[in-house]
């Protein structure tokens, strides 16, 4: 018979691969991905969930997910410097969301309706004892307390809070929403906070107080040194102490014109509240460049807003009737140098912001505790020292110094505490992927008007008052930006598999429990994933183990479809 090339051959059954074969060889996974903003949070939150149970309408079971992680959402929604949106994948279609903005929304919402957390099922009959309550330790406190573990807190200070009490002003954070929000944790979770009692002697206090482990979370409170020859001491003042004695409700007189020496948000937070006490000029002195400042770029806008005058590539030499600052330039590699040109500026006071570090003192007769920089040193993943049962977070480690990090630290070092009063084993766990903006199905998603921002206070009637300068979001406003969430990773319920698979293989499971594939019917065509608007659905080969992070992505996925968001 004569072969003929213009039919299609038949397929090898037996053989072929492709899209659809006789014999599956990949089928679909629903997963959760981790959101860059989850990714991206210090404090460890679920924002995703969060916002999408306020789309839901069911804003009290958004705080509680929320404060499941970070027991400070009104806080946190005015002083966090939102790392979560520089990493928003909606930035990339438009603007990020505002996720502080919701976040201080559900805080406030909470404490106006009096929400309280459930108190402990259980009591595991250990004792923890916390050092510092400040955002680590309160934080440590807070999740210790809900995992049945009886805490005290151990604080220097006359109040609780730390540097949120003492070093942020209460025009970023008014002290009754600090205070509303501390009261949780003594009221409803059971935990002791003694104030005004220093520690001297760690290993006493552990031994009389019969404490089983201890997490050291003392702040950051003793200032930085440099040495400047000052012909009048006198003027020279110390950021912190300054800080703290006016947020304790002193108003000392600093004159007319003042100078901050700093780039750190110390610095900016003094000038700012310089211009408050009536200081006509107030000007901060840094010796790199703007670029080069520890300062968030926000709080350096937000002192020129209102008339702090910022000097770059300057340092002081000298303080006497008035100060000698140096001119500086970078050199090849970036860092300063001086170029011998020198000015005069006129200051009544001097404000010394250059850095702060722990008081690590009353730890160094610990057997076993490493030490730099008078920083305790300690397992990144788990927070523990070398010492077994000691675990330290927030300034007292080696790490960004913000209230969002030290929360984070805090829920990290509790979670690994229990671990080693109740197995003995410390691990970390296994975090999902991350989903890019690539990844995103961007079809599903309209564009949306411009986020909604948060209405601030008059530049000239702020600086003449210490009260709160930026107002929160409104319900219909706080709505709005949930619902720009693009739910990256997560199920979100679209029906869109379930409409687009060709053999009636997904199985809906009703509202708040997703869907399920049912393998016997799927071939493994990958429409389903195909048109995903999120990437919650992956294609995996048959008979190949998941990797670790898959599969936790997908468990996580199993366990909202047994129980529900």
């Amino acid at each position: 018979m004569q072969s003929r090339n213009d039919v299609t051959k038949l397929p090898d059954l037996g053989s072929t691969r492709g899209r659809v074969s006789p014999q599956r060889t990949r089928r679909p996974l629903y997963v959760d991905m981790l959101p860059p903003c989850n990714a991206g949070c210090p404090a460890g939150e679920n924002i995703q969930r969060w916002l999408y149970l306020i789309k839901l309408g069911r804003t009290e079971d958004a705080w509680r997910q929320l404060t499941a992680d970070n027991p400070f959402p009104a806080v946190h929604g005015r002083v966090c410097y939102h790392p979560c949106e520089t990493v928003c994948n909606r930035a990339d279609l438009d603007e990020s969301v505002s996720i502080h903005g919701v976040e201080r929304y559900l805080g406030d919402l909470a404490i106006e309706n009096g929400w309280t957390f459930e108190k402990p099922e259980r009591s595991s009959g250990k004792k923890v004892l916390v050092i510092g309550a400040g955002p680590s330790g309160l934080s440590a406190a807070c999740h210790l307390a809900r995992l049945g573990h009886h805490v005290e807190i151990r604080d220097a200070s006359e109040a609780p809070g730390g540097m949120m009490r003492w070093g942020i002003p209460e025009y970023r954070l008014p002290r009754d929403v600090l205070d509303a929000e501390i009261a949780r944790l003594t009221r409803d979770l059971g935990v002791v906070i003694t104030c005004n009692h220093p520690v001297h002697d760690l290993a006493a206090e552990i031994r009389e107080g019969g404490f089983d482990a201890c997490f050291i979370a003392i702040g950051a409170h003793l200032s930085k040194k440099v040495d400047i020859p000052a012909q009048d001491a006198s003027k020279m003042v110390d950021a912190v102490d300054f800080l703290r004695t006016v947020a304790g409700g002193a108003r000392p007189t600093i004159g007319r014109k003042v100078a901050i020496y700093g780039g750190g948000n110390t610095a900016m937070d003094a000038a700012r509240t310089a211009r408050r006490l009536g200081a006509d000029e107030a000007t901060i002195i840094y010796r790199r460049t703007r670029g080069q400042m520890p300062a968030h770029e926000d709080e350096a806008v937000a002192a020129e807003a209102e008339g702090v005058h910022i000097n770059w590539l300057q340092t002081i030499t000298d303080v006497g009737d008035d100060i000698t600052v140096e001119i500086m330039e970078l050199d090849e590699s970036g860092r300063p140098r001086g170029t011998g040109r020198f000015e005069k500026l006129d200051a009544d006071t001097v404000i010394m912001a250059v850095g702060q570090k722990p008081d690590t003192g009353f730890l160094h007769n610990i057997p076993g505790l490493r030490f730099e920089d008078d920083t305790l040193q300690v397992d990144p993943d788990t927070l523990m020292s070398d010492a077994p049962g000691i675990f330290a977070g927030g300034d007292a480690v080696p790490s960004e110094r913000t209230v969002t990090v030290g929360t984070g630290h805090g829920k990290r070092a509790a979670r690994n505490i229990d671990l080693y009063l109740t197995s003995g084993h410390l691990a970390p766990t296994a975090k999902h992927p991350v989903v890019e903006f690539g990844q995103m199905n961007l079809w599903y998603f309209r564009d949306s008007d411009s986020r909604r921002g948060q209405v601030e206070a008059d530049v000239d009637e702020r600086v003449a008052h210490f009260g709160e300068i930026v107002a929160g979001l409104t319900p219909d406003e706080a709505l709005f930006e949930a619902q720009r969430c693009l739910s990256c990773g997560n199920c979100f319920e679209c029906d869109g598999c379930l409409g687009a698979c060709p053999e009636d293989a997904v199985i809906k499971l009703g509202t708040d429990h997703r869907y399920r594939f049912d393998y016997d019917k799927c071939t493994g065509c990958a429409t389903c994933a195909d048109q995903c608007p999120v990437q919650a659905i992956v294609m995996v080969p048959e008979g190949v183990e998941l990797p670790a992070e898959l599969a936790e992505a997908a468990s996580a996925h199993e366990e909202i479809t047994r129980k529900g968001l």
